[in-house]
């Protein structure tokens, strides 16, 4: 392994055992992702901005919109799996918006940032239609999770709300997908290597997640 490899490898590690201790360390209030400091919004901007927020501060939204951005940069046709995402997660807010339940959103949450890391990690990507499919399977419980923040809340708050978390998930996969190509396109005898740590990482927080959730 060269020296950037070993680099790489030891950044994800510790990237994983900082998740840990973040999840082990950290409050209800933490969990709940309320940009708002648990409030409703009640115009236009305070829609918009929780729903800037909410995909950023829930640690576990973030890393998995960044997985799905990476993964899209090693897929043909990739471009895909943050359209689906994106589109099935204003599903899965509509869903709790209309008191319907999915069931253990939190493990469905974890294990998505779980899989979407290891799958980063692997040397052979699956094929990109089971990726769409899986991106769109996790959006449902991501969005289900996003709609927490915005029960009660008007029309306009909530339509803005709904834009907020769209564009930021969009903003942050894109520039994950740039990133993860720039990467790929790097003069290296291994240039995916950097990626696949990357997955490792991902992995290491969503196992990390998915034992703060199980074990409760």
């Amino acid at each position: 392994m060269d020296q950037l490899g070993q680099w790489l490898w030891q950044r994800s590690l510790w990237v994983a055992v900082l998740a840990s201790v973040y999840l082990i360390g950290a409050n209800g209030a933490a969990h709940a992702h309320h940009a708002m400091g648990g409030q409703t919004p009640k115009n236009f901007w305070e829609g918009f901005l929780s729903g800037l927020a909410h995909p950023v501060i829930g640690i576990d939204h973030l890393a998995f919109v960044i997985a799905v951005g990476l993964l899209a940069a090693v897929l043909r046709q990739g471009f895909w799996l943050p359209i689906a995402f994106v589109g099935t997660a204003l599903l899965g807010t509509g869903i709790h918006l209309q008191s319907w339940n999915l069931p253990a959103p939190e493990a469905f949450i974890s294990a998505s940032v779980l899989v979407f890391g290891g799958l980063l990690a692997l040397k052979q990507q699956p094929h990109v239609g089971l990726m769409i499919g899986l991106a769109g399977l996790a959006g449902l419980f991501h969005g289900y999770a996003y709609g927490e923040a915005i029960i009660g809340a008007e029309m306009t708050p909530l339509l803005a709300y709904l834009v907020g978390f769209s564009l930021i998930q969009l903003g942050i996969t894109a520039c994950a997908y740039r990133f993860g190509q720039a990467l790929q396109n790097a003069p290296s005898a291994q240039p995916d290597l950097p990626l696949r740590f990357a997955g490792f990482a991902i992995a290491g927080m969503g196992l990390a997640f998915l034992s703060a959730v199980v074990l409760g």
